[in-house]
């Protein structure tokens, strides 16, 4: 995984995300993020699940997100 503190954020328009703060939160949600689903996987093959389909699971879940913000 690219180190969450080298991402360059953007918004929608394409113009960087420059608020100190706003890219903490964002590289803190990221760490987290690759912890819980690290753990996910090591249960999951603990557990003697198939590491492929673990892995599949997990990246459809995050593309199944949906964003509460979208305008329709």
């Amino acid at each position: 995984m690219t180190d969450p503190a080298a991402i360059r954020w953007l918004t929608p328009t394409g113009e960087p995300v420059s608020c100190v703060e706003k890219l903490k939160v964002l590289t803190e949600n990221l760490v987290e993020l690759k912890q819980m689903a690290q753990d996910a996987l090591e249960d999951a093959i603990l557990m003697g699940c198939d590491e492929a389909q673990v892995r599949r699971v997990l990246a459809d879940l995050m593309a199944g997100l949906e964003n509460p913000y979208a305008k329709h």
